[in-house]
């Protein structure tokens, strides 16, 4: 069986015909789309070389189209098991500087055929070793099982050949020496595309596999008019390890779904063992003591229930796949002169944008090269911008308007200005019609300060419900940037202002907004200076509950702008029931705090009282102390009535108060 899978490999891999690359399509999130064609004779077969990184991807992108109206029979790979796990297949091992003797002891019983100096001998491996002893060097030996009956021990160092007598075992020897040949270039897998009939094939193999992204570089020439010309490159790297010759290249803008799915690693799953009852041998059994009939007959429904209500062993989790890394592509950009001879064709592709170069590119293997793909005029203008406060000076800046009929994708932008070097930026992918601005120098020549200043504003708006006080008040804030130009040249400046979801601009007319800032465009004349302020308003909403509001808040509120007269009087009329309420716990206050204070006097003359009354010739005193807590309880009568007096007109103005608070809306 070993001999005839030999042989079917080595009459396939002499019949294997190439596929050329015609076609490569280079995106930019990491693959690469390749589209291979050729001719197969009759009954031939077509071989792939990839890497093994790549083959999950071959695997679930491979397509073949037969031209010719014919069918392809079959698909075959390289298997992606171990070395170690292929090797466990032979009956013997080579290892590392593994002598010869202990070889063909693996080999017990196994008939060879040697060549010696002397007369070739045959015979069956009886064992193999290697001497060692003393200074001499080690021997090789073997001993054998002659054909005569007799048992020989023989030096390997006089032996001249060995050859194994079993053709069997010459194919596993030749087939363990491929393996390890295979192994030394186990990073390439090859995939047999298999056709049948007898007349040729034209097919074409088209699959997508990981490959280098690749790269924009931008020009953007100025001349002496201001008109301006946008030049576009393409980095491409070749790293697929084949020479792309003569291939038809485009270049894809955009970012589609792109993942891995481990289709090439073999998977397995560990099954359960399910045994019948009649293959386990019978334990002796164990029986328990009595507990009587009814206990008994418990007991072993119990034991049913819980037999009953056992689960399920789980199921065995999968393997789970390894993760694999990926190395980033190159990234360093080549030199080149700034002379495009030709540009590539834009077209959408769904939701992408395509370069196609017009002309058959070739690119040797690990090689990379510089592409041209655009050279147009472009609407852009030049200007100052100013978004770091951190800086006095703004950026020179170019607005660029895509006029160019293509997508422009993202990259580095290098500015030439009348055949000067004035600065770099980069560009973020700009769709047909889209405009940008690029920032590429610093402009010394204006510089820029910026003063702050903010105010509260009386009330704005006031409402009262349901004893709810609703108020909004507004802060206003300006920032005032003072701008100075030294050149002896006109400017135009954009002021990027950050935008702020709470503030509303009140001061100062954008010409464009952004998710995060306003842009106000400013002329500076030549060697001038000017002020230019943006104002913003805040609105901060307060609510209070009036119970809790002193009189002198409330009459602050009612003097808010906008309130309408009939809102203010009641108000002012709320603040008037709340003065006179406090008012009365004052005086309500002032009353306990001498009913507290007559009362711990009479405590006093009390106990004087006592003490005097056992004392002889005391009366007078005596009398004088009763008069005077006589005149306190006289007064202490007054302040109750007082009290009493004040709580009932607190209770009444509380009543009004409430009263008017549940009738008072605005």
């Amino acid at each position: 069986m070993m001999k005839s899978c030999l042989g079917l490999i080595l009459a396939f891999t002499a019949a294997a015909a190439d596929l050329p690359i015609r076609t490569v399509v280079l995106y930019k999130h990491g693959v690469g789309y390749f589209e291979r064609a050729g001719d197969l004779a009759p009954g031939a077969s077509a071989r792939l070389d990839f890497r093994a990184a790549e083959m999950d991807d071959v695997l679930k992108s491979l397509t073949i189209f037969d031209h010719s109206g014919g069918k392809v029979s079959g698909l075959r790979y390289d298997s992606s098991l171990p070395l170690k796990q292929k090797l466990a297949e032979f009956p013997f091992r080579i290892g590392e500087r593994k002598p010869l003797a202990e070889l063909l002891d693996e080999l017990k019983g196994a008939r060879v055929e040697l060549k010696t100096g002397a007369a070739p001998l045959a015979g069956v491996i009886v064992s193999g070793r290697v001497v060692t002893g003393g200074k001499e060097r080690p021997s090789e030996q073997v001993t054998l099982l002659l054909d005569s009956g007799e048992i020989q021990t023989l030096d390997l160092a006089s032996v001249v050949s060995v050859r194994f007598a079993e053709s069997r075992l010459q194919e596993q020897f030749r087939a363990f020496l491929a393996t390890l040949a295979d192994a030394r270039a186990q990073d390439r897998r090859s995939v047999y595309i298999d056709s049948t009939g007898s007349q040729s094939r034209s097919i074409a193999v088209h699959y997508v596999i990981p490959a280098a992204v690749w790269k924009s570089s931008y020009r953007l020439v100025f001349d002496a008019g201001g008109q301006a010309t946008l030049e576009g490159w393409a980095i491409v790297d070749n790293t697929t390890g084949e020479d792309w010759s003569n291939v038809r290249l485009s270049l894809v803008s955009g970012r589609p779904i792109s993942f891995i799915s481990r289709l090439y690693e073999p998977k397995f799953i560990a099954r359960q063992t399910a045994e019948l009852p009649e293959e386990t041998a019978a334990a002796p059994p164990l029986h328990e003591g009595a507990l009587g009939v009814a206990a008994a007959e418990g007991l072993r429904m119990a034991k049913a229930g819980r037999v009953a209500s056992a689960a399920p062993p789980p199921p065995a989790p999968m393997m789970a796949p390894a993760t694999r890394e990926r190395d980033e592509a190159r990234r360093e950009l080549l030199a080149m002169e700034s002379s495009v001879a030709a540009t590539a064709t834009g077209r959408e592709l769904g939701d992408l944008f395509e370069y196609r170069m017009p002309q058959p590119v070739s690119v040797p293997q690990n090689a990379s090269a510089m592409l041209p793909f655009l050279q147009q005029k472009i609407a852009a203008r030049k200007l100052l911008i100013y978004s770091d406060e951190s800086s006095r000076h703004p950026y020179v800046a170019a607005e660029l308007a895509n006029t160019t009929g293509n997508t422009l994708d993202g990259g580095p932008l290098t500015v030439l200005d009348q055949g000067a070097y004035g600065g770099e930026a980069l560009l973020e992918t700009l769709k047909q019609g889209d405009k940008r601005l690029i920032s590429y120098a610093v402009d010394l020549g204006t510089r820029i300060t910026t003063a702050f200043d903010s105010r509260v504003d009386a009330i704005r708006q006031i409402s009262f419900r349901r004893g709810i006080l609703s108020v909004r008040r507004a802060v206003v804030e300006s920032k005032t940037y003072t701008i100075r130009n030294v050149d002896a040249k006109a400017k135009t400046l954009l002021i990027e202002h950050p935008l702020r979801p709470d503030y509303k601009l009140l001061e100062g007319k954008p010409a464009e907004k952004t998710p995060t800032a306003y842009r106000f465009e400013v002329a500076l004349a030549a060697t001038t200076e000017r002020t230019f302020p943006v104002v913003e308003e805040r609105v901060l909403e307060e609510s209070h509950a009036v119970a809790s509001l002193t009189p002198d808040v409330l009459f602050e509120f009612s003097q808010g702008k906008g309130l309408p007269a009939a809102a203010r009087q009641q108000l002012e009329r709320l603040a008037d029931l709340k003065r006179q309420i406090a008012e009365t716990d004052r005086q309500i206050q002032d009353a306990e705090r001498e009913l507290d204070t007559l009362a711990k006097d009479q405590s006093r003359l009390r106990q004087n009282i006592d003490s005097l009354n056992r004392v002889a010739n005391q009366q007078q005193q005596v009398q004088t102390y009763a008069q005077l807590l006589a005149s306190q309880e006289t007064r202490i009568a007054a302040l109750r009535d007082r009290r009493a007096e004040l709580q009932r007109r607190r209770n009444q103005v509380e009543t009004d108060l409430h009263s008017l608070m549940e009738t008072l809306q605005f």
